[in-house]
């Protein structure tokens, strides 16, 4: 006997959790009704607008088919169903296997507003997403109001220590797992508005921040095959006041695999992802980084504007590092992809830190970033990331009064960079100091000094 789909209805305003959730007349009230449980294909899950989930989350299992999502999505008029997580939804990630550094964390738990654990063949669309500690962010991260202005200094400096503590959990409003399901496909994420995730600073490769997409090693690789994504797409979001990532996709327990600089497709075909589509994504007040795709095979990332990141990236709050590692992000960049391609996105007010760049070409194969905006970035535009960066190509961009040196060509082997604009503030130097040591070809462009006012 065929199954039939099932729509499930969760209302906070006229719910009750005694319903059978199948109606509009008789949805749930709480969003534990439906945490756990296993989602077939066809299967929607939907929050009537105006409703808020205090205290809640949504841990979603199941596997849609490609003509028959699971859908998770609002129903009704008004303002978009809201899960505000507030440090619920703990599970446990864990790597299986140390990082690519021994600096970096790989196993902890984790709070997030919503989880997709080894879930395929999803659409998640038109939500509010939030998942905040009791700390006044703002009060830390500078962005204080006039109450806070007032209060004693011994506070304030209280909640900066509570705020950045090394040892802090990490936090998501989104977080995808693949790890026992072998190759994931067709996940997406559509209209988020996600926003005040207050996580780890210093854990970057945890599911920390907005959106986070990670690969755990499997329980029993050979029987389940090896935990990547075939077909991931993040598209018309926004991301705004998180730690520590805007949007990343995804980091992996196979990046040994990826070690060097020559990356091999068949590489990627096997160990990393396919099919990756960041696009049309406003990221602001991202802690460190704003938008990066990770191990992936001709990831597109195309008009996305990251706003105001590496917010936290400073002696201010990024204060007890301990063994993690200094204070290192950037705005829209790929880490060990091949062929990635950035297009029309715009990159503006990044914070200085040890980069602080627009963009970075980071050890990968063939990146090309083509017809990108960038301004008043204060690390600079543009970075080619020591040697294992290779065949990497910045053109036809545009960079207005970005500061600290303009290019990084940072020990990188063959960076080329032909057909820019670069409008360059008086005093600012085209190669940024300390990481001009690269080759780098520079061919027709446009350099324009920029009148002081």
């Amino acid at each position: 006997m065929i199954r039939k789909s099932k729509t499930y209805y969760v209302s906070s305003i006229r719910g009750n959790d005694k319903n059978d959730g199948l109606t509009q007349e008789t949805p749930f009230r709480t969003l534990q009704q439906l945490t756990g449980r296993e989602l077939e294909p066809g299967d929607r899950i939907l929050l009537e607008r105006g409703s808020v989930f205090e205290d809640q989350y949504l841990h979603i299992r199941g596997k849609g088919e490609k003509e028959n999502l699971i859908e998770i999505a609002a129903y009704g008029k008004g303002a978009l169903p809201h899960i505000c997580a507030n440090g619920t939804g703990i599970w446990h990630q864990d790597y299986g296997i140390r990082l690519d550094s021994p600096a970096h964390v790989y196993r902890g738990d984790v709070s997030s507003a919503v989880l997709l654990y080894d879930t395929e063949y999803i659409w998640i669309h038109d939500l509010e997403i939030t998942n905040k500690d009791d700390i006044d962010r703002q009060s830390v991260t500078g962005k204080t109001s006039g109450e806070a202005k007032s209060e004693a200094a011994s506070d304030v400096y209280k909640r900066q220590e509570r705020y950045s503590a090394p040892h802090k959990m990490d936090r998501t409003g989104v977080a995808v797992v693949a790890q026992n399901s072998g190759t994931l496909h067709e996940i997406i994420l559509q209209n988020l508005m996600i926003h005040d995730v207050d996580g780890n600073v210093y854990n970057k490769h945890m599911n920390n921040g907005g959106i986070y997409m990670t690969a755990l090693k499997p329980d029993n690789e050979e029987q389940t095959g090896i935990a990547r994504y075939h077909g991931v797409t993040v598209e018309d979001c926004c991301v705004w006041n998180v730690s520590r990532w805007g949007i990343a996709v995804g980091y992996s327990y196979q990046h040994a695999r990826f070690a060097g600089t020559q990356l091999q497709e068949e590489w990627f075909l096997k160990y990393g992802h396919e099919n990756i589509v960041l696009r049309n994504n406003y990221v602001k007040n991202a802690g460190g980084d704003g938008i990066t795709p990770m191990y992936a095979l001709r990831p597109l990332v195309e008009h996305n504007i990251s706003d105001s990141c590496a917010t936290e990236m400073n002696d201010r709050i990024y204060c007890y590092p301990e063994e993690r590692m200094g204070k290192v992000a950037a705005a829209i960049w790929p880490w060990k992809c091949k062929n990635a391609l950035f297009r029309f996105n715009e990159a503006v007010d990044t914070k200085l830190n040890q980069d602080g760049m627009a963009y970075d070409a980071d050890s990968g194969d063939g990146t090309v970033y083509e017809y990108n905006y960038s301004r008043q970035n204060e690390g600079g535009c543009v970075m080619f990331c020591l040697e294992e960066a290779i065949h990497n190509t910045f053109r036809k961009n545009v960079s207005y009064d970005d500061l600290g040196g303009i290019l990084s060509p940072s020990g990188n082997p063959d960076a080329y960079v032909s057909e820019n604009q670069f409008y360059i503030r008086k005093g600012v130097p085209l190669l940024r100091k300390n990481m001009s040591d690269g080759e780098i070809t520079l061919k027709n462009n446009v350099i324009s000094e920029l009148e002081s006012e």
